[in-house]
Order: structure tokens, then sequence, then C-alpha cells
């Protein structure tokens, strides 16, 4: 390896194994997979760092959002680092961002403006040392960051590429998506780096570098015990009246194990899409409910006994689930999950087996004279006994801070009025506020506890001190350091930020509570456990990459001392699940590395296939009759289409480029391509037309489309992996034979009756509209530039010679009783002006219009006498209030 290399990784502060995965891809382009939790931000950040540092680079970053560049030059900037990257955003006017771009420095481009910029050639292309591309697994062929690396490579055979992704599982799906990608990346080596690699298992295992884990299996309740039986029971039979009904499922994909796995949602999505509008009513709603009982089934663990018995009280009391119900809802198994729910809550009277009866139902309701017998989770308790032993720890001199993380903001909002006062008092007020207010029960108080709830309060408030305090960070410190100051704790509570979400400072030990999803910035926890550095933490809820991020921060200290309490329900779904994470990510790697042996790859992709142009096959035969003289003696004519600005969201101008046709970034006020001088497109994805025919928007741009060009187009395009109908319900189609005001082929229907000129396109995908906006443009006329931003909603001159109205009298003319699209132009061929025809009699009306009934109609809203409608509305407003009186 290049001995300058080494020294540039020696110079940077990088973990053994971070500094192999550094030096290997800075030598050779590629695509780094790494396990995810390891650190990729840190290796992606010591990037920026080394490029930050040489003022004469221009490197571009794609993929990353704000969060990212906040929290990379939040870092650099604690390191020293000058100057920092900037950003280049829509808010900069495009001469700022061509200047930025000649400074050079590292820039975090957003990726539709580099787009729009690479075409007009605002980049200095030949000038880039480099990109850099972040989450490299969701650049696909149809996407943005595709197109820009496509541009890239066309004019620059020699800046790098350098991609980085920390999800192994998302090259799973799809026929060769890890090669696919690969050459969307236009690199040639895949660096594989699991947590099971040589290197970073030998590191992490070294002795002074493992962390302390104490794993604690709590046991369940009985009722949770077979609450989760019962789920798993009608879940699984659900799960089997769904493949039963479906052929086209993966039957080694969708089965119990995986449905209770967080990737469940994708796996169903990616196989039923396609062919949802095809699905029976029963198949949509076993979806909808598999999709109900899994989160029923993680609120088993996640949430205590009063707030389980709401939700599946909600169950019973819905009235559409009821009646739509597949018939999951009537087995026994539903009927145990009911009346345990319910034991929660209240004491039975008699431990027998559940059986469905009236009283069953009743007691589900609320409607049971059980006394009220408050189950407590037995996590409560665990945290409770884990923060009395590191007290006691404390006191033999390992004081330290605690951090307790739990799965979302609803938990830790939880634990925290746990640990402020007691099992007690949280359940007693949740009961009081729910159960008993909506079922008419008596209210209980504290003193009414029972056994079971066994003095929590009092270890609370062991824990808490005197006084405790909400806030951020710096709050927090701050309070740390003024302990006299105190504060209200609801004051305090509304000022944090939601950035976030909450915190909770104990004074002995200090302790602070932090949710591990749902955070509005996904680096609020990595944060908190940098500035904090915590002696211990309190893992509530399992989640893997929080405890790799763990490891790396104990790699980064071994002299610090690092315990971790790891809280698990023994025997339950959540195990599973946690053990199911970590089995697919290392399937996920194995199968990288047996596709890394067989992969294909082509020697030289800045000359491969993928960047040529055009829509010729692959399998198409040249002619040798033909001279090559004769060839280049009639130049191919480059097509060309203008494109709108904001179009540059989707994937049809990556598309167009790629067959050939050259495009021209602009901001057009009427349509979104201009094909030719006289075809106007205007394109609708399924949500954008359903939006825009219920607000009108639809009209107006086919109204200007029909003024000023000659032959208006309206696409609607459909996404390719979904369904290509606008409404079907199971195999039989909804779309009526009648007009109905609240149907989309309606409203379609209107419209080509009222704009008679306008043409529909029906494409199933992004692909088929590239492939007819090509055969369009055979042998027609390049669009110009300056025509089309001359066009523009408020224009009075239309550039159209067959246009021989003014469009004010015209949209008067239809706006008159008797007339429509049909005979106003006979009407306007035969009238010079309004003067005139407000002379003519009801018999020349008549005539001109060919009707006898809309000439009256236009006739008598001519010549009303404005003295008789105001009487003849006075004297209807006198009978209508009469007819009130009465």
């Amino acid at each position: 390896m290049d001995e300058s290399c080494k020294n540039i990784a020696s110079s940077l502060s990088m973990l053994e194994y971070e500094r192999e995965i550094f030096l290997q891809a800075l030598q050779d382009d590629g695509l780094i997979v790494l396990a995810r939790g390891l650190g990729l931000e840190r290796i992606f950040m010591n990037f920026l760092q080394l490029y930050c540092t040489d003022p004469g680079n221009l490197i571009l970053v794609l993929n990353t959002t704000n969060q990212d560049e906040e929290y990379f030059r939040e870092r650099l900037e604690a390191d020293g680092v000058k100057p920092l990257p900037r950003s280049i955003t829509s808010g900069i006017s495009s001469d700022e961002r061509q200047k930025s771009y000649l400074e050079g420095g590292v820039l975090f481009v957003t990726s539709r403006i580099l787009v729009v910029d690479l075409l007009m050639e605002k980049v200095p292309v030949d000038l880039v040392t480099g990109l850099l591309v972040y989450r490299a697994h969701k650049v696909v062929e149809t996407c943005q960051e595709a197109f820009i690396l496509r541009l890239f490579r066309e004019k620059n055979k020699t800046g790098f590429i350098k991609a980085f992704t920390d999800s192994a599982e998302s090259f799973t799906h799809g026929f060769c998506k890890a090669e696919r990608v690969i050459k969307t990346l236009f690199v040639r080596n895949l660096y594989l780096w699991p947590r099971f690699q040589a290197t970073i298992l030998a590191f992490l295992e070294q002795e002074k570098r493992k962390i302390n884990v104490v794993e604690l299996h709590v046991p369940m309740t009985t009722e949770m015990q077979g609450i989760q039986t019962a789920l798993l029971d009608i879940i699984a039979a659900c799960v089997r009246e769904l493949r039963s009904m479906n052929a086209q499922l993966d039957v080694d994909e969708v089965t119990l194990e995986t449905v209770i796995s967080n990737s469940f949602d994708s796996i169903i999505r990616y196989q039923l899409e396609p062919v949802w509008h095809q699905l029976s009513e029963k198949s949509k709603l076993l979806v909808s409910d598999l999709k109900h009982l899994r989160k029923i089934l993680r609120s088993v663990t996640c949430h205590d006994g009063v707030t389980f018995l709401n939700t599946v009280n909600a169950l019973r009391t819905n009235e559409r689930l009821f009646g739509q119900n597949v018939g999951w809802l009537f087995l026994d198994s539903a009927d145990s999950l009911f009346v345990y729910s319910n034991r929660r809550v209240h004491s039975a009277a008699a431990a027998k087996k559940p059986k469905r009866s009236k009283k069953a139902d009743e007691n589900v309701a609320g409607g049971t004279n059980d006394r009220v017998e408050l189950e407590e989770p037995p996590k409560w308790k665990a945290l409770s006994d884990v923060l009395v032993e590191i007290e006691a720890q404390s006191g033999a001199g390992l004081a330290g801070q605690v951090l307790v993380c739990a799965d979302d903001d609803r938990t830790c909002e939880q634990l925290r009025e746990y640990l402020e006062d007691g099992a007690r008092a949280v359940l007693t007020r949740l009961y009081n506020r729910t159960i008993a207010t909506r079922h008419g029960k008596p209210l209980i108080s504290l003193a009414d506890g029972r056994k079971t709830m066994d003095g929590p309060r009092k270890s609370a408030k062991t824990h808490t001190g005197e006084s405790s305090t909400t806030g951020t960070l710096t709050q927090i410190f701050k309070d740390k350091a003024n302990p006299d100051d105190e504060g209200n704790d609801e004051k305090d509570k509304s000022n944090v930020d939601g950035s976030f979400c909450y915190y909770k400072v104990f004074s002995k030990p200090l302790i602070i509570i932090h949710p591990l999803h749902g955070a509005s910035n996904p680096y609020s926890l990595m944060r908190v456990l940098y500035e904090v550095e915590p002696k211990y933490v309190i893992l509530y809820d399992s989640d893997i990459m929080f405890i790799r991020q763990l490891e790396v921060f104990k790699a980064t200290r071994p002299q610090c001392h690092l315990q971790l309490y790891f809280l698990l329900y023994a025997d339950s779904t959540d195990e599973q699940c946690y053990l199911t994470t970590l089995r697919k990510e290392k399937e996920a790697f194995e199968m990288l590395i047996r596709n890394k042996a067989t992969m294909v790859i082509p020697s030289n992709l800045d000359d491969c296939a993928l960047l040529e142009r055009g829509s010729a096959p692959a399998n198409e035969t040249v002619s040798t009759r033909k001279g090559g003289a004769m060839a280049s003696a009639q130049p191919a004519t480059r097509q060309k289409i203008l494109v709108d600005m904001r179009e540059f969201r989707s994937e049809l101008p990556s598309l167009l480029h790629r067959r050939g046709l050259d495009i021209v970034p602009i901001t057009i006020e009427v349509g979104d391509y201009i094909l030719t001088p006289d075809m106007c497109v205007e394109r609708k994805s399924i949500s954008d037309l359903i939006g825009s025919l219920n607000n009108g928007r639809l009209y107006n741009q086919c109204l200007a489309m029909t003024r000023y060009y000659k032959r208006p187009i309206l696409l609607i395009e459909f996404d390719q992996n979904k369904p290509f109908s606008l409404q079907f319900q199971g195999n039989v189609s909804t779309i009526s034979n009648e007009i109905q005001s609240n149907d989309v082929t309606s409203k379609l229907a209107l419209l080509t009756l009222h704009f008679p000129l306008l043409r529909i396109l029906w494409c199933a995908s992004p692909y088929a509209t590239a492939e007819i906006f090509e055969e369009l443009k055979v042998g027609k006329d390049q669009p110009e530039e300056a025509k089309a931003l001359a066009i523009t909603v408020e224009s009075s001159d239309s550039p159209l010679v067959t246009d021989k109205y003014s469009h004010g009298p015209q949209d008067l003319v239809l706006k008159l009783p008797g007339i429509s699209s049909k005979n106003y132009r006979t009407l306007m061929n035969k009238v010079s002006n309004l003067s005139e025809l407000v002379k003519l009699s009801e018999e020349q009306l008549s005539k001109i219009l060919d009707n006898r009934a809309f000439g009256k109609d236009l006739y008598d809203f001519i010549h009303k006498n404005k003295q008789d409608v105001e009487a003849k509305n006075a004297k209807q407003s006198y009978k209508g209030k009469k007819w009130k009186q009465k």
C-alpha cells in the first residue's frame, strides 16, 4: 500500500479496523458495506476531514439529509477542521452556486439542484476531484443520484467515486441488486465489513475494549404469556389464510417468524404491490389486520396493562373492524386475548380456561364488578433493582452518569413518571383517566393499591432525591452545576428541544432517559452518548444498532468504565425479533460474499454500455453494405426536450437523457415538457392527478395549454411497482357507467368534453413515457427556449394562428346560459362583438344556435330587467320567511 496513504490515515483519529477500511477505500474506488452501528458516519467524516484540509479540491457529497450535514459540520468544527463543508440548496441563486463551485472545497449538494447545474454546465465537471455518496443502497438506475453519476462520468474519467452504506439487508431484494448498484455507481470494488469480519471481531473482543454486559431475562407474568400465545395463534391463522388465497406469495418469506420481525412490511409490500388491484377484498383485509396485530403484539412488552387493555378494547368497539373482520376475531384465541388483557387490570374471580360467553364480553367491555388490581410491568421492577445496584456501586466509589434508553418517547415519558412517582401513582392516574372515565366506574385512589404494587414510589424517591429537572443537554448540565436553582417541572418540560425528545435528570445518581427511535434528529442519542459519557447504560428495549454504537464508544475510550444492563423479556417475541435481526444481517453479508465471488463487472466502467445514450437494442445488426463515408455524411439530429425545473424530482428526465435526448432545464409556466413548438405535455402522477382534479388546478392548466399549443397532452404516469389501474376492487372494476361528481374517471371524461383538442397518454411507468416521447419527436422540429419562456399564464397575445378569438370575450361567452363548448364557435363566427349580440332577437339567437331552448335562455338572460329581478328575489325571500314562520 502507498506510504502516503498510510501517513494520511495515521494523522486522523480512527480505530484499527476503521483505519483499514479507510485505507482500502482511499486507494481504490468502491462501495463500502459496513455492519449497522459500527461507525459508518465516523469513516465518512474522516474522508470529509481529509478533503476539507486541501482547498484545491472540489468534492461533491450526495444523498445526505439536513441532519447528516449538521452533525458532520458539528463534529468537524469540534475537531478544529477549517474550512467547513458548505451546503448548496435551492435557496442559493444560480450565479452564487456557480461561484461556490469555482471556489472549491467540500460541498453538500441537493440532488435536484446538482442535476440542473450539470445540465446547464454551471459545474466545472473537469475540475471536480470526486464524489462521496452516502446511503449508497438507495442509488438505483432511475434515481437522481444515478443521473448525477452518469453526467459526471461522461465528462470526467479521472475523478473518484466512493460510496458508503450500512444496510446490507437492502441488497437481498431483487435480482443481482448489489451488482446493479455497483454498475450504477461506476465503481469496480465491493468492500464487505460484517461484524464477524476477523479484524473487527479481534479488535472489539479485546479485554480492555469489551463492554461489561449484564443480561437480565425478565420473566413475563402469566397474563402476558397468555396474551402473547393468543396473538401468535391469531397471526399464524391469518398467515395461513393469506398464503392459501394468494399462490404468488413466497412461502419462505411470509412465515410467522417474518411477520413478527421489523422487515415484514417491506417484504409484503414488495410482493403484493404489483398485483394489489387483483387481490380479493379478504386478502387486503388480512394484510391490514396483520399490520394491526403486529402493533398489538409489540405493545404487549412495551406498554403497561391499562394502556394495553384500552388498545384491545378498541378492537371490539370499532364497528368497521368488527363488521369487516375476516374471521380471526371470533376464534377462541381472540377470546383468550380479551380475557387475559382484562385480568391485567381486574382480578378474575376464577382462573379457569377462558370460554366464549356473554359474561366474558361484558368483562372485556369494562362492565365487570371485579376489583381493580393493576399489574405492574415486570421491567419496571427490574429497572428499579438495577438502579438500586448502581446506587450501591456509586457508594463504593464507582459513581457515574446513567443513560436509560427505551424504544420511543411515550415509553421514556412513562419511565420518567415511574421514577418520580412510582408504579402505583402512574397506573392509578392512567386508569382513572381512561377506563374509569369512559365506563363510568368509580375512581380509585393511591390508598386502594394492592399488594402487587410493592412500593416502587419509595424506590423512586431513593433515586430521585429531593428535586428533578427536565430539559435539553445545556439545561441539564446548568442545573447540575447549580443544584440550588430549581424550576417548575412543567415549565422545563415545555422547553424541551424537539431534536432531543425527553430528558429526565435525577440527582443521585445522574440519570438521563432518551428514546432509541422517534427522535426528529437521528443523531441526538449519539450526541448524548459522547457528551455525557455515561458509566452505566440501561437498555430497556433491544436495539442492535445502539449496542454496536456502545461497542465503538467503549473502543474509543478503553480506559473508561462502561457497564451495560440489557433488559429483555424471557421467551418473548422481542427476544425472537432481536435474534432474527442478527440472523438476517448475517445471512445478508454471507449472500453478498457469495455474490462478490461470481459478480461480473466490466473492466473499464468509463467506456462501458452504461454511458452509451440511445434506444438502439443490443441485438441490432449493422449492414455491412453501407460505407462509412455515407453514414458520416448524414449525421443524426440531436433531439431536444425542454423540461420544467420542478420536474427533476421525478425519474423521467434521467430516462429521457439515457435514451439519447438532450434535456434543457428551464422554468416553464405552461406545461411540464415541451416536445416540439406545437406539443406541450403536462405530467401527472396518480396522487397529483386526483388532487388537481379536486382543487380545479388541472382545469386551468389544460386551459392554458389549449390556448398556446396546438397539441396539448395530459400524461398520466403510473408507478412501475404498482398496479396499472385507476380504480379496482378485487377483480371487478368500480368504474361507473354514469357521471359522478366524486369519480376520477367521470372528471376526466368531463375534462375531455370541455377540451376537445386535449390528448391523454396513459403510461404504465416512466420507461414507457420515455419511449413514447422519443416516438412523438420523430420528424418534428425542435422546441425553442425563448418562445417557451415567453409563454405565461398572463400572456395576452396567443401565438396560435388558428386562435382568432380574444380570450376575454371568449371566456365571457362560454359562461352565458345556452352556450357550450359545442356552439360557442358558431356564435362567435356569426356575431362580431357583444354589442351586436345584445341587439339580436330571440328568433335570431335560436337560428344561430340551432336550438330554440338555448336561444330563449340566452335572450332572457340578456334582456332581463334589473327591477323585475330584484322584485322577484324580494318576493321569493318574503315567501321564504313567511314559510319559515309557519
